[in-house]
């Protein structure tokens, strides 16, 4: 497999919508598209950010927020998913903002693989214990 095959996805995650880009690892913007935060749009993503070569990894805006259940999506899917940070507002401010510049922007990050952190999969020891801590407090209110 050559490296133009390989391609990088970013997404820029909202309540109702999110904003998938995918780009070659040598930078060059394939394909941008959006999709709804449903079961039917998860997979239209899944198909859109694969169906352009061999996909190294996604990076997902919010993994535990409004990424939640996408994030979830494509690691049952085998699908490697970094969590992308969010630009500072000084660098946004200067390069334009609007969802599509967002989601390349996520792409190019989790290309680079740098601000990114372990995707949260929101499953496991550690979703166990948050969810026992938050019953706690709760209860203690």
């Amino acid at each position: 497999m050559n490296d133009q095959s390989l391609i990088v996805a970013g997404v820029d995650t909202h309540k109702d919508t999110h904003y998938a880009a995918v780009i070659s690892v040598t930078g060059e913007h394939l394909s941008a598209a959006q999709f709804p935060t449903t079961d039917a749009g998860y997979r239209a993503l899944e198909g859109f950010i694969t169906c352009h070569g061999a996909l190294l990894r996604a990076g997902v805006e919010g993994t535990n927020s409004y990424g939640a259940g996408l994030t979830r999506h494509l690691h049952e899917a085998g699908i490697e998913v970094v969590e992308v940070i969010r630009p500072a507002r000084q660098t946004r401010r200067m390069r334009g903002k609007s969802d599509e510049i967002d989601a390349y922007a996520a792409a190019h990050i989790a290309l680079a693989n740098n601000n990114t952190v372990a995707a949260k999969t929101g499953t496991g020891i550690v979703e166990a214990i948050r969810v026992t801590n938050a019953a706690r407090r709760s209860a203690a209110r």
